[in-house]
């Protein structure tokens, strides 16, 4: 095949860069500015050594551990050593996320959608479209490398120079270009993006597990995961290349795996074997709903099991986190004591915000399926039978709001019943359920703007993630950040009480619940008023 396979590859890069003249700054320019602005946050935080110090003795725990992983540099607790344990995994984890969709839209997605079939009616070898999307990955993330170290030693923190603020970046980088690889590979082997998307984020989801058990219990645990080799660089301590260029280099070789299976299989098909058809349909597709649960069965399935195991992964560091607290007299005094409530049950609050929020993304994904059914032409074809656009409309909703409820409580089931069997004192179950319970609302309102989008704005539905993406930075790291109290009642997840540590406010939940059952309500009156796309 030769250099035929890829025959006008710098075209193609051209025109995949036209395409994403706007989502790439967004995504590059967005973590940038992110990463700067926690960085001269920290030097804010805290206006001397024993204040960092003192913070440090809290972020020795096993369930920080988990979270952000282990602590490099907790003796000495500088500025860069801070912004390394807290930021360095969040960070590279959304350049992941950037990489797997924008990866998935240029390959499977476009193959879905007859595009590659165009573009392969012309002078471009076989190769060329997914080389192409792996220079302009590999670009954006060495770009967002370089601004990010760049931008870091700008700020002149003594702890952060430039050489260790270049590494910071590159490990970010690398992070990205692992995942745009690992991506492309699973382009090869689904037949289809939602498939591409499912298997990518899967191998995500394994490697934050796999890093969180072996951060707590098993360091040689954590090698297997490639989030694990991004913060054995210790940014800022110890400042490590080799992680990098293992990285780098596990990347070329997943890439030049894809780029064989790409010779391999044929156009819009997948090398991983697809299920035969069914003899007699399903009863399930007599009605909107049953086909809604149909079409993302397997989705679901995998959310499921994912959302319990995360439940257990963070309920396995309960033991390890009730003998920290029980050993460390400092941190104990610097804690505020609530009656009735133990420590590591007011610890058990923060996870349960993150566990909401991490619940919220598979519910859009419910949600916002109607949107690429209707971009295909299926939705017009259902709306073409007796199915009124309310009732194609308000299956994918409620499908929505039952599985708010079902992947939470998966997720604080996995939680209560792993720690109950590694703690001497167990946790009520009322307790847990309650602590995780009152996020629905707030889970509510941001399935309720997705709707508000399809029914009126359906190229805005995206909008939801960022949305939902500043929740999780405001209320996740706010505490941390000292951020405004006023930012994080922009997000709904702002609103929620931390029970059992403060108590429960009915009005606030109910308002939550009026507020997006109103937006429901507007969405639906804007689908049946728009014109529906195809």
């Amino acid at each position: 095949m030769g250099r035929h396979a890829f025959i006008n590859t710098g075209k193609m890069t051209r025109f995949i860069l036209r395409r994403d003249r706007v989502r790439l700054p967004i995504w590059i320019l967005s973590i940038v500015f992110i990463t700067i602005l926690t960085a001269t946050s920290f030097t804010d935080l805290y206006q001397n050594e024993e204040e960092r110090q003192a913070i440090a003795e809290t972020m020795r725990n096993p369930a920080m551990t988990a979270m952000v992983g282990p602590g490099y540099g907790l003796d000495n607790y500088t500025e860069g050593a801070m912004m390394s344990h807290q930021m360095l995994l969040f960070t590279a984890i959304v350049a992941a996320i950037m990489s797997i969709l924008l990866v998935t839209r240029h390959t499977r997605a476009d193959e879905e959608d007859g595009r590659i079939e165009l573009i392969r009616s012309l002078p471009v070898g076989p190769l060329t479209n997914l080389s192409s999307v792996m220079t302009v990955m590999v670009g954006a993330n060495i770009l967002l490398a370089l601004l990010t170290g760049f931008g870091l030693a700008a700020l002149q923190i003594e702890s952060m120079d430039l050489s260790a603020s270049l590494l910071y970046g590159s490990a970010i980088g690398s992070a990205g270009i692992f995942f745009a690889a690992i991506t492309a590979l699973f382009a090869q082997l689904s037949e289809n993006s939602r498939g591409t998307i499912g298997y990518s984020f899967t191998i995500l989801g394994l490697s934050y597990l796999i890093r969180a058990v072996g951060d707590v219990s098993n360091e040689t645990l954590s090698l297997f995961s490639p989030l694990g080799w991004i913060l054995s660089s210790e940014v800022y301590v110890n400042n490590y290349w080799w992680p990098i260029v293992l990285t780098l280099g596990a990347s070329v070789i997943v890439f030049i795996l894809a780029m064989y299976l790409m010779t391999k299989r044929d156009l819009e098909s997948g090398l991983l074997p697809s299920k035969p058809g069914k003899t007699y349909a399903s009863k399930l597709l007599l009605s909107p709903f049953g086909l809604a649960v149909k079409l993302q069965r397997t989705a679901i399935i995998a959310w499921a099991i994912g959302m319990f195991i995360l439940g257990v992964s963070y309920g396995s560091i309960f033991g390890d986190l009730e003998s920290f607290f029980t050993s460390n007299e400092m941190l104990v005094e610097m804690l505020s004591p609530v009656e009735g409530v133990t420590l590591t049950e007011q610890f058990s609050t923060m996870l349960m915000a993150v566990m909401s929020m991490i619940s919220t993304v598979p519910v859009l994904l419910f949600v916002l399926k109607l949107k690429g059914e209707e971009k295909k032409g299926r939705s017009e074809h259902l709306l073409t039978r007796v199915v009124s656009r309310n009732q194609l409309l308000g299956s994918y909703v409620i499908l929505a709001i039952l599985f708010s409820f079902i992947m939470l409580f998966l997720a604080m089931l996995g939680l209560w019943s792993t720690a109950n069997t590694v703690i001497e004192e167990a946790i009520p179950f009322s307790s847990m359920f309650f602590a995780a319970m009152v996020y629905l609302p707030a889970i509510w309102v941001m399935i309720a703007l997705a709707v508000f989008a399809l029914g009126w704005i359906p190229k805005a539905t995206g909008l939801s993630w960022l949305y939902l993406g500043y929740s999780f930075l405001v209320v996740y790291l706010g505490g941390l950040l000292q951020f405004p109290e006023w930012m994080a009642k922009i997000s709904p997840f702002g609103y929620i009480p931390e029970y059992p540590v403060e108590e429960i406010n009915g009005w606030t939940l109910a308002t939550l619940a009026l507020i997006a059952g109103g937006l429901i309500m507007l969405g639906f009156i804007g689908y049946r008023k728009r014109d529906i796309e195809g």
